[in-house]
């Protein structure tokens, strides 16, 4: 009799650890998916961020600003006569 209770315990000890693995093996899939889904989420930043830099880099050219100083707040560069040199 206890020869099959030990063989009962170590068919239940088996299909235990085989649900165990399976269930084991589909979290693995969900993190790998999740990692994956990560992985593009962030190249996707890094070209948003990479476009960000170029129109940041674009808008503080000298020429840009030089540009919006004129048309949109009308400044001009001062005339000769205009500039006074202080000197200690």
């Amino acid at each position: 009799m206890s020869r099959w209770l030990i063989l009962a315990a170590l068919v239940v000890a088996n299909v235990v650890t085989a649900l165990l693995v399976v269930r084991d093996r589909h979290e693995h899939r969900l993190a790998f998916a999740e990692l994956n889904r990560l992985d593009r989420e962030r190249d996707e930043l890094n070209i948003e961020f990479g476009r960000l830099q170029l129109e940041q880099a674009t808008w503080a050219e000298s020429n840009r600003v030089d540009q919006v100083a004129r048309t949109k707040l009308g400044m001009v560069f001062p005339r000769t006569e205009d500039i006074v040199v202080l000197r200690r």
